[in-house]
């Protein structure tokens, strides 16, 4: 392995390693609600609760918007990367979700900022700073993975990796898994973390969608559940 291949690793490591402060991990997407309301018992619960969420909301839409911006980012196309940013937006219906990915996309903005100096990131802070762009989490992670030097499939994997990660982070705080099965829901999950870049290369923004009712309703109920551990 040469030094640039490395180079990368090791930026694709830092990216999806939850230690990165972006605040994703205060985020649950449901989980939290359907836990409490009884509606998930097992690992085998949680392993679809995953899938239903990388393959009908993550790959179709989070993602597609962050393979847009990440090609804008690289043609130094601002107006594209604030394209994606808005279509993602529109497309995110649910208030505290859009609330939280302008949160955690600040969050990571900040921190990137400090730690890849970049013209494109100094402007897409003082955007998100004056409100002319939401700066949602995946697409600030587009431009973060371009600057950072990875590549636009590595950047997806790391982005799904941290947000499959996170979540299992949750079910464990949650005592829903342990240790242990968090790992063998991991690994099971490693072909459709490896499917989410062919699905999400091949549509354009206006095509970008998601189905997952139970979850989005999950996520609307969670607000009024009478104890929360995350944000949403």
């Amino acid at each position: 392995m040469n030094n640039f291949s490395l180079s990368q690793l090791f930026v694709l490591m830092q990216l999806s390693d939850s230690f990165f402060p972006s605040g994703s991990f205060t985020l649950s997407h449901g989980l939290e609600a359907l836990v409490q309301e009884g509606q998930l018992h097992s690992w085998e619960d949680v392993l679809v609760f995953l899938r239903l969420l990388l393959l009908n909301k993550i790959a179709t839409a989070d993602v597609v918007a962050l393979i847009h911006a990440y090609r804008g980012s690289a043609k130094d196309d601002l107006d594209a990367v604030r394209a994606a940013d808005a279509q993602l937006f529109a497309q995110t219906l649910i208030e505290k979700t859009r609330e939280m990915g302008r949160k955690s996309g600040r969050a990571l903005l900040m921190v990137a900022c400090q730690t890849w100096p970049d013209s494109q990131l100094e402007t897409l802070e003082i955007e998100a700073t004056n409100g002319k762009i939401y700066a949602l989490h995946p697409v600030i992670f587009a431009v973060v993975g371009r600057v950072a030097g990875l590549s636009e499939e590595n950047t997806v994997l790391a982005f799904s990796h941290s947000f499959v990660t996170g979540l299992l982070g949750a079910a464990i705080r949650l005592n829903v898994v342990g240790h242990l099965q968090a790992q063998k829901i991991l690994r099971q999950l490693a072909p459709d973390l490896a499917a989410i870049y062919p699905i999400a290369a091949q549509l354009n923004l206006d095509q970008m969608w998601s189905c997952t009712p139970a979850i989005d309703l999950a996520q609307m109920r969670h607000k009024k559940l009478a104890y929360r551990s995350f944000a949403s």
